[in-house]
Order: C-alpha cells, then sequence, then structure tokens
C-alpha cells in the first residue's frame, strides 16, 4: 500500500471537486496505471475514488438546496455535476431521497413522511462520518514516505 499516494490523491481531488476529474488524469498526473490507482485507493479507504467525488460533490450541494431557490440544474452543475439526470442518480443513491424532496425536507414540509425524514438523517449522519474519515486519514497520514537509510 501507499498512504502517501493515496493522500496526494485525496488532495488532488479536493482541490478540484468541482471540475472534471477523470481516472485518466489522474493516471497522467501521478504517472500510475488508473487499475493501480483505483485499486491502492479502494484498499485503503473502502470506497472507490468514483463514489468518493460523487458523495463529497452531494454533501457539498446540501447547503446550497437547503438555503436558496436555484435549479437543480444550477446546483447540480456548481458541484460539479455533468448533468441534471446524473446528479438526481448519485444524490438518490446518496440521501435516499431526491434533490426537490430534499429539498422539502429541509423546509419541513408536511408531504415528507417520518420515514422518509428518518431515511434521510440516517443517509446524511452516514456520509457525514464517512467523508469526516477520510478527512482524517488525509490529515493523519505523513506527506511523504521516505525511509530513512541506516549509516551501514
Amino acid at each position: 500500500m501507499n498512504p502517501s499516494l493515496v493522500r496526494q490523491l485525496l488532495t488532488y481531488i479536493d482541490d478540484k471537486i468541482y471540475a472534471r476529474v477523470t481516472l485518466e488524469e489522474l493516471s497522467r498526473v501521478f504517472y500510475y496505471n488508473k487499475d493501480y490507482l483505483m485499486r491502492i485507493f479502494k484498499k485503503e479507504l473502502g470506497i472507490t475514488i468514483i463514489d468518493y467525488m460523487n458523495k463529497k460533490r452531494v454533501y457539498s450541494s446540501l447547503e446550497e438546496l437547503k438555503t436558496t431557490e436555484d435549479s437543480i440544474l444550477k446546483v447540480a452543475l456548481s458541484h460539479g455535476f455533468t448533468s441534471q439526470e446524473y446528479y438526481s442518480e448519485i444524490f438518490s443513491k446518496e440521501m435516499g431521497t431526491n434533490p426537490h424532496n430534499y429539498r422539502k425536507f429541509t423546509k419541513n414540509h408536511p408531504s415528507i413522511l417520518e420515514e422518509e425524514r428518518n431515511r434521510i438523517r440516517k443517509n446524511l449522519t452516514d456520509i457525514k462520518y464517512q467523508l469526516d474519515q477520510i478527512s482524517q486519514y488525509k490529515d493523519n497520514v505523513p506527506r511523504s514516505t521516505v525511509k530513512k537509510l541506516s549509516r551501514f
């Protein structure tokens, strides 16, 4: 395993989270085969690179959905998604509801049933916990893992 490389990947992805970051780009930037990068990332963090980017983008979009009346498309595009359809699909996977219903949830709309409220709360807690764990990992991995050479 190469924790320093995974940390560097996380830093690069986080810095460009709202841009289109591809596995091919990561491969070029880090001079590793994309299959290798995907494998070590998943092994080290338990999540794929694409899933990490999607979780991070969905999570970052929640506040905008809550505090603005911007269209779902505008929110999707401003958080690195290429279409409203893909954003809604990933959002539903991560949050257990679509962006429109999440917006209603944040305003305590009566059409959102208690079962859906509980599912949203649970998924929100889960995604926050997972992203916090990854952030702690990133903060605790040494910047380089250069081994000290013996004098002999």
